[in-house]
């Protein structure tokens, strides 16, 4: 389950109640699936990730209803369990990652 602790931050809970802090990367809606999704990191992985590039930063992805809460960032997350819509949220991470031009200003 996710919390809202700002909108660029999501707070997951495990099923011990050990919370952890993650930062969004981004959220988009597929038509293919009529899903919205979002993606995360670990909160400060961007950090990590200058300090030592070599090392890679576990990204997380989720379907959630946007109508369910405030905010993507407050509304139940659903695991994405089939191979096809995993590989079509790769596809869309892999071109996000490569477009600068769909980076933030807080990313550069």
């Amino acid at each position: 389950m996710a919390d809202q602790d700002n909108d660029k931050y999501v707070t997951l809970t495990d099923d011990q109640g050990n919370e952890s802090l993650y930062e969004v990367l981004f959220t988009f809606h597929s038509d293919e699936y009529n899903k919205d999704y979002i993606l995360f990191t670990p909160a400060g992985a961007d950090e990590i990730a200058i300090e030592n590039p070599d090392q890679e930063v576990e990204i997380q992805a989720f379907s959630f209803d946007p109508q369910a809460g405030d905010s993507e960032t407050d509304s139940d997350l659903f695991p994405i369990e089939d191979e096809d819509e995993w590989n079509m949220v790769a596809e869309v991470l892999n071109t996000f990652v490569a477009d600068d031009s769909l980076k933030t200003e807080d990313d550069e």
